[in-house]
């Protein structure tokens, strides 16, 4: 049975102005068993999931673990139809892959993965061809071939090459922006061809600075979401890296909210593991665009007006239908259905959202 979040009367005064009462809790329903893998096919930590004009579904899986238990090669892009019926697989054995991270579709549904592990960004087409590639590996010939290490100073951001990517989205020129993740944060933009344009972005909690830039989105005036998570905090940008203003969603955790593992996180806890610290963003198709975000703690998604607003909230840690562990990457191809990727329950859930239920309730 699900719990809803209690609901006190004070007021929220957050950082974006807005001063409103706590959101309600949107009443919403998971698809049982909405994925249909095959025999002797399993998801391993979801990282990613995004959804194509046709509906169909695609699951960006730290399966397909080859190697040892550290350093193994965990990376696997599969595809299911509209009923989460399967399809196929995509890039079976592919260099790039090595930790799977997001995956996201464009317009003209081709699709994009972005691998951690590999330091490297793909498109393939619709019909799974590659047809970019961005960043390189290290080679495996190399001596001293290692995971990248936090330095500081910190390295100097190169142009082109990556160093631990988180994400992607697009303008509606089709120029490309590259969320440069662990070790660089900053945001890489190239041109529609692929051409480098410009970076912005340095480690820090300043404007303009990031503290692990983990997710990113676009709306439809070309705006720049993103996901500052160590700093608790969505960016906003224009399209040229010029900022416009920050959101932050600043949401009590309820008393008996428990994390997924380990002690529940207090007020010196690092950003990430904070209420409101956005591990994954996306943004619905217009005319009337909405930002959903989602937490590690208390594990809640977050709907949000584009200027910042809570406009309601759903969910909370567990293991349980309706409950999430650890939401890695977000699917909201329309407002009230969302497609939400989890990385410690190893699963993808469809969301199905009924707001009007709450207004009826009020």
């Amino acid at each position: 049975m699900h719990h809803p979040v209690l609901l006190s009367a004070a007021l929220l005064v957050c950082a974006n102005g807005f001063a409103q009462s706590e959101p309600q809790e949107i009443p919403y329903e998971s698809v049982p068993h909405f994925l249909k893998l095959p025999p002797n096919l399993y998801l391993g930590e979801v990282a990613g999931v995004a959804v194509n004009s046709k509906g169909h579904v695609f699951v960006f899986s730290r399966g397909n673990t080859t190697g040892p238990a550290y350093g193994a090669s965990a990376a696997q892009l599969l595809e299911f139809n509209r009923d989460g019926s399967y399809v196929r697989e995509i890039g079976h054995n592919l260099y790039a892959w090595s930790f799977a991270h997001a995956v996201r579709v464009d317009s003209k549904d081709n699709i994009w993965a972005i691998d951690k592990g590999s330091d490297m960004i793909l498109k393939f087409s619709p019909r799974g061809e590659v047809e970019m590639v961005f960043g390189r590996k290290k080679e495996a010939s190399d001596e001293n071939a290692s995971p990248w290490t936090h330095v500081h100073p910190p390295r100097p951001a190169i142009d082109g090459e990556f160093r631990q990517p988180t994400d992607v989205a697009w303008d509606a020129q089709g120029d490309i922006f590259i969320s440069d993740g662990y070790i660089n944060s900053r945001v890489a933009k190239f041109n529609r061809d692929g051409d480098w344009v410009k970076q912005w972005g340095a480690p820090g909690s300043g404007i303009g600075q990031f503290n692990t830039p983990h997710s990113i989105a676009a709306d439809s005036r070309g705006n720049i979401y993103v996901a500052d998570r160590g700093n608790r905090r969505i960016q906003v940008f224009d399209s040229d890296g010029n900022f416009e203003r920050q959101i932050m969603i600043d949401v009590p955790a309820p008393g008996d909210a428990q994390p997924w593992m380990g002690p529940r996180p207090g007020p010196n806890a690092p950003g990430a593991m904070q209420a409101g610290a956005p591990w994954a963003i996306c943004i619905t198709p217009g005319p009337n665009q909405v930002l959903y975000a989602a937490d590690g703690f208390p594990g809640r998604i977050y709907k949000l007006s584009l200027d910042g607003q809570v406009l309601g909230m759903l969910g909370r840690t567990g293991r349980q239908p309706r409950q999430f562990g650890w939401i890695h990457e977000l699917a909201c191809p329309s407002e009230n259905e969302l497609y939400v990727a989890e990385l410690l329950n190893w699963r993808i859930q469809k969301l199905l959202l009924h707001p009007s239920r709450a207004a009826a309730a009020r």
